[in-house]
């Protein structure tokens, strides 16, 4: 046999082998990031939920999701072990570290769309009004009425 046949098969194999390694360390971080978790520390599950933790067992984590309500997880769904002060910016919203000198970002586009200077207020004549109260049932049979032209002797709807 010729090295040079034997070289793609010695190539596919090094290349599982580095992919797998990098897998397994990671595994491995994730299951060393689990077992130091602390009663007290904030948490986000793989899901997304917030909570912080109550009680930690082998296999499993009593975490409380909301003031006075708790829930067993499994190890494995922890997604994330997050910094007090992290976990208090996302679940409370409190951000101690604000500085002065940065610009406020707004939440949504709204400074994008209103006009720079106030606009002016709309004329108070305009006494066209639109009614968008519902009328009642009988003015509304009433209305129906006078907008259909009355029948005469010997009319009928029946065909």
């Amino acid at each position: 046999m010729n090295i040079v046949t034997l070289l793609p098969f010695i190539v596919l194999i090094g290349a599982m082998f580095l992919m797998t390694r990098s897998a397994k360390k990671k595994q491995q971080a994730a299951a060393q990031m689990r077992n130091e978790m602390q009663p007290g520390t904030g948490i986000r599950t793989i899901g997304g939920m917030y909570a912080t933790v109550k009680e930690v067992h082998d296999d499993a984590v009593l975490l409380e999701v909301a003031p006075g309500v708790h829930a067993v997880y499994a190890k494995n769904a922890i997604g994330a072990v997050l910094a007090d002060d992290e976990y208090n910016r996302i679940v409370h919203g409190t951000e101690d570290n604000l500085n002065e000198d940065t610009p406020v970002v707004p939440d949504d586009a709204s400074s994008l769309t209103e006009p720079a200077e106030p606009a002016e207020p709309a004329d108070a004549s305009d006494d066209s009004r639109i009614d968008l109260g519902k009328k009642d049932a009988a003015t509304e049979a009433d209305d129906a009425d006078d907008a259909k032209p009355k029948k005469t002797d010997g009319e009928s709807d029946a065909k």
